[in-house]
């Protein structure tokens, strides 16, 4: 699978962590830098930092990617719109969560989580 990583850098023992939860070999990561200016409008922005990545409109479709999100919620939340429209569902996600007591501070993977199931679930509860 291939990681598209939006975030800081992924260890070797974060990517061993990704591969065993959810039970696939990352083949590639691709690091997308964000870092956005508040002054300015963030979709123009975004849509300038996924020109690293080279996916033709069936690979966004047919690659199986895994996501590591920016921390920044606004832009984590038109990263994730952004993908939907391009990938067609929402992708799996990357949740890390810090190692407790970890000097210099780290942190580990504490799940993958699997969007497109939370939202059929979702779907589900409407009236």
């Amino acid at each position: 699978m291939i990681l598209l990583n939006f975030s800081h850098p992924i260890t070797p023992e974060q990517q061993a962590q990704i591969e065993a939860l959810a039970k696939n070999s990352v083949e590639k990561i691709v690091a997308v830098p964000i870092h956005f200016q508040q002054d300015a409008p963030f979709l123009p922005q975004l849509r300038a930092a996924l020109e690293a990545v080279t996916f033709s409109p069936q690979e966004w479709q047919t690659l199986p990617i895994v996501v590591n999100l920016p921390s920044f919620n606004y832009i984590s939340a038109l990263t994730l719109a952004e993908l939907h429209g391009r990938m067609g569902y929402f992708p799996p996600i990357v949740r890390l969560k810090p190692v407790e007591g970890a000097l210099p501070p780290r942190f580990e993977v504490a799940e993958v989580i699997n969007l497109q199931a939370v939202r059929d679930d979702a779907r589900k509860l409407r009236y």
